[in-house]
This record gives structure tokens, sequence and C-alpha cells, in this order.
């Protein structure tokens, strides 16, 4: 029988779905398969390709710069962390945030939608690059997030064998 949950925060989404056995398991990487499942806007597509391919040819070997004062302005107009104080929870609903703002009839909510994507494919170059240095504890992993959705929803996933 179900139990009811008294308040969201009891609601861990990376451990199990409400409606499981105590022997099933929903892992953060079902909740990139989901939000993958959802209608995924092209430019997305065309963001996590780029970033596979130029992963696998340049394996991010290059020393890349942080992100610039106008891009760290646009994460904060939207209330956005930079990916380094970033916990999974907050990406997953940023993601969902940006699929939605894609499909937006406001031209400038779509175009600061797939530019927020770029901003964070450039912050997660610049974490790989520095071997995640920068990442500051175990509970800011909202990189890995972003990663497992960029496989998800890209064509390449099983091309490359990431």
């Amino acid at each position: 029988m179900l139990e009811m949950i008294e308040d969201k925060s009891d609601l861990n989404l990376t451990s199990k779905s409400v409606f499981s056995n105590d022997d099933d398991t929903f892992t953060s990487c079902s909740i990139a398969a989901l939000l993958a499942k959802n209608t995924v806007p092209l430019s997305h597509k065309r963001i996590a390709d780029n970033y596979l391919v130029i992963k696998k040819i340049f394996k991010f070997q290059v020393s890349l710069n942080r992100i610039t004062k106008s891009e760290k302005a646009l994460l904060e107009k939207y209330d956005f962390n930079i990916l380094e104080f970033t916990t999974m929870q907050q990406m997953y609903k940023e993601l969902t945030l940006l699929q939605k703002w894609s499909m937006s009839d406001d031209a400038q909510l779509r175009a600061d939608s797939d530019e927020i994507l770029g901003i964070r494919v450039s912050e997660l170059k610049y974490l790989e690059a520095s071997s995640y240095a920068f990442a500051s504890n175990e509970i800011y992993n909202g990189y890995s997030a972003l990663l497992q959705y960029l496989r998800e929803i890209s064509r390449f996933q099983n091309s490359f064998g990431f």
C-alpha cells in the first residue's frame, strides 16, 4: 500500500519511484531517460550531438575558459547557479524548464533557452578539462545529470561507446 508523502522534501527522486517495490530502484539515469523521452527540441539534440562528437575527437585536452560575465548574468537572470554549484535535482528541473522554453511562442525565451544549454555545455567542458577539480563536493553533482541528459538525447550515444 502506498504511503502518502506529507512533505515534498521527503520525496527523493533519485532513489525510488513512489510506485516501486522495495526491490526496485529508480536512479538518476532513469530520470535523464524520462527527460529524453519528452519532446526534445532539435536545438538540444544538435548541442548534444556536437558535444559528443567534439568529446570523442578532442577529449577536451585543451584548456577551456570559464564562462563570461554576460553568460553568468544570463544564468542569474533565470535564478540558475553555475554548474559547479548545481545539484542533480536542480539540473533536472532546469533541463525540464529549458525543454519547455525551447518550444515557447516567445522568441526571446527560446533564444535564452538554447543559449543557457550552450553555457551549460561550456561549463561541462571546463569541468572535464580540469578533471572535475572545481566540482566542490558530492552534493553539487548536477554536471553528471547534464552529461547523462546529453548522452540520452544524442543520436551518437551508441556510436562512440559512451
